[in-house]
């Protein structure tokens, strides 16, 4: 896809970036999580930002699986984007925990970003392994409350 746009397994769409990167003619997001060393402040759409410096992991790891989380809900209807300053470590992380919210195993999710989004995404040995950790992979594949009712009731 075009421009960083990765179609999930489940058929969303999430597009991946660096905010040191050109917008070009890339359309604004609906939504954006930044992952970032400090509060971008200044997108004039909706955004969450995780406080995640480069190289690092993210410093609160249910902080970035709720804001991935809604990330990938939120994807499924509006234009959705993850970035951090280059677009490759921390939000090629990201991508692979949204690989596996669709449905892809965690052992593989690196991989697959590799090959979906870009071919260096996950930069560093402990962002490898924390996307198959057992917190974030438990977290990434629960099912929310509101999506496992029904609607009767």
């Amino acid at each position: 896809m075009a421009d960083g746009v990765v179609e999930l397994p489940d058929g969303r769409r999430v597009r991946g970036t660096g905010l040191r990167r050109s917008r070009r003619d890339s359309p604004a997001p609906a939504f954006a999580v930044y992952l970032l060393g400090r509060d971008p402040q200044g997108p004039e759409w909706e955004y969450r930002w995780v406080r995640w410096r480069d190289f690092r992991l993210p410093d609160s790891t249910e902080q970035a699986v709720t804001a991935l989380r809604e990330a990938h809900t939120r994807a499924e209807s509006e234009r959705v984007e993850i970035a951090c300053g280059g677009g490759v470590g921390r939000t090629g992380t990201a991508m692979a925990i949204l690989a596996i919210m669709s449905g892809v195993a965690p052992d593989d999710a690196v991989a697959w970003v590799r090959e979906h989004y870009r071919p260096r995404a996950v930069e560093t040995r402990r962002q490898r392994r924390w996307v198959s950790t057992a917190e974030v992979c438990s977290a990434a594949t629960q099912v929310d409350v509101g999506e496992a009712t029904s609607g009767d009731g």
